[in-house]
């Protein structure tokens, strides 16, 4: 840890709101982006990340800097991204009909208005696929192969051993597959 990071958390751990900002901002887009693949849902996304900002203040006592700062805020925000789908109900939140634009909003637009049009009927198969996976597949995948995360970190993040994470980025990535590929 920078001694500039843990000069910032001892004085958010007192209770400063100001030093608790400065460690979280950098982290804001990223953890965004988390939840709202985790979600699907841009609104979800915000209140996950909102729930995790509060969490995590209000438990900084508890951060025994075994891991960084940031590692500790990330497995935050994706317990609080998997408590918004639990909360609100997997099928309720993700339809592949219902608020594309907000998924479509979260992805990444490509530059052309034909390439644009292609990578949002491709976004669109992919998040009808994501909204037929479990939470656990779902989330593994994204941590994976979005965020970079290792094994590890997926399986402490979700509570698996490393064989049950595996088993459900390779369950995850077999759906895709079969949903991508042309048939024949």
């Amino acid at each position: 840890m920078a001694d500039d990071e843990a000069a910032w958390l001892e004085r958010a751990t007192q209770g400063d709101t100001q030093a608790f900002r400065r460690l979280i901002d950098p982290q804001v887009d990223r953890l965004f982006r988390v939840c709202a693949r985790i979600t699907g849902d841009r609104a979800l996304a915000e209140d996950a990340l909102q729930e995790a900002f509060i969490s995590a203040y209000r438990h900084l006592g508890r951060f025994d800097g075994r891991a960084a700062f940031s590692t500790w805020l990330h497995r935050i925000a994706v317990n609080a991204a998997l408590e918004q789908m639990r909360r609100r109900g997997r099928h309720e939140v993700l339809q592949a009909d219902s608020d594309e634009d907000d998924v479509l909003a979260v992805m990444e637009a490509a530059p052309g208005p034909e390439r644009h049009a292609a990578s949002a009927q491709i976004g669109r198969g992919i998040q009808a696929v994501l909204a037929r996976m479990s939470s656990t597949e779902r989330t593994a995948f994204v941590l994976r192969h979005h965020e970079g995360q290792s094994l590890e970190d997926i399986s402490a993040a979700l509570s698996l051993n490393v064989n049950a994470c595996k088993q459900a980025i390779f369950r995850a990535v077999r759906k895709l597959r079969a949903a991508i590929e042309p048939a024949g």
